[in-house]
């Protein structure tokens, strides 16, 4: 009998389980300010899930890591270090992809150009000059990332000039790490940008796909930057580098802020951005500024010979008039 009962108990609750209504998924946004920029972040859950307060606290940590503008963080103190510094996490992570970069593309990207970007006026302190040839050639002297070496979770340092900048891939990592504090969640369809810089997952609840915008000059140069293209994919990262927004005037040229580690000059070549599409958001912003310096047939032979990596380029032909270009893969993500 009292088995019996037990087995009606459980028809009654899976018929009642069967029959309430799953409540349904809506978007929550989310928006602030961190690290020099805004943040957006959508999301679908059956309720808040995520605080603006819990992103804020999540970059705060990542800045008092990596923000050359914070005197207290790691990256201040071991710039200010004379051999090494214990570094955290988050630190290390992206250290260890600087190196990784920094080797696929033969020194382009070179987390050690930080005096180089600061004498160019780039850095978190204002000049009143540009550098002259003789001071070029001074400062590439602690430029090189083999002056650099990771031992456990200490950062070394081979000579005592050496400072390092992370802001041309940090922020594709912090896109990360709140991507994943998401999926920690349990949310399974979102998009996270930091300063442009995005990470998405979908489809929506609804089954349909999740779209981006990807942004460029207009064609003439003159008009404001437009969306040249809107892409959609399952799930991946997509961050831009480029020259036409953030730039210093030197007379009737334009100043770009990408520094080339080899000769110590701003970069002066055919690409304007490069949108690089990968799994993740850390590689994106890590290779997006490193393919800025190669031509457009390096950049498209490079990222074509690369798993898991598309990229869009925007470039001036010789006769000074803007085009785009882009790999087959990126093509297919293309929405018509």
């Amino acid at each position: 009998m009292v088995l019996v009962y037990k087995t009606w108990v459980i028809v009654v609750l899976l018929l009642l389980s069967f029959f309430v209504k799953r409540k349904e998924q809506q978007q929550y946004t989310l928006h602030g300010y961190a690290q020099g920029t805004d943040y957006s972040i959508k999301y679908y859950a059956e309720s808040p899930l995520v605080s603006v307060a819990e992103v804020d606290s999540i970059l705060l940590k990542i800045d008092s890591s990596m923000s050359l503008y914070k005197p207290y963080s790691l990256i201040s103190k071991f710039n200010n270090a004379t051999k090494a510094l214990s570094i955290d996490a988050h630190f290390l992570c992206v250290i260890n992809k600087s190196f990784e970069v920094y080797k696929a593309t033969d020194g382009r990207f070179d987390i050690t150009v930080a005096p180089l970007v600061q004498a160019w006026g780039f850095g978190p302190k204002p000049i009143t000059v540009f550098p002259d040839s003789a001071r070029i050639k001074e400062l590439l002297k602690n430029v090189g990332m083999n002056l650099l070496e990771v031992k456990g979770n200490e950062l070394f340092k081979k000579q005592p000039g050496v400072r390092i900048d992370l802001n041309g891939i940090a922020q594709g990592y912090s896109v990360d790490v709140v991507a994943d504090y998401l999926l920690h969640k349990g949310i399974t369809c979102f998009v996270v940008e930091i300063g442009g810089e995005i990470r998405m997952k979908g489809p929506k609840p609804d089954g349909t796909a999740l779209r981006v915008g990807i942004e460029g000059p207009a064609l003439n140069e003159l008009s404001e930057p437009q969306i040249r293209h809107v892409i959609s994919f399952k799930e991946g990262a997509v961050t831009t580098s480029g020259n036409y927004r953030k730039y210093l005037q030197a007379g009737g040229k334009k100043i770009s802020h990408l520094i080339n580690p080899k000769t110590g000059y701003p970069l002066d070549n055919q690409l304007i951005s490069v949108t690089i599409f990968a799994k993740d958001a850390l590689t994106a912003d890590g290779y997006d500024n490193a393919v800025m310096a190669m031509s457009v047939e390096q950049a498209l032979e490079f990222v074509s010979a690369k798993k898991n990596m598309e990229a869009y380029l925007i470039y001036h032909r010789k006769d000074g008039s803007v085009t785009d270009t882009l790999t087959a893969g990126f093509k297919k993500m293309i929405v018509n």
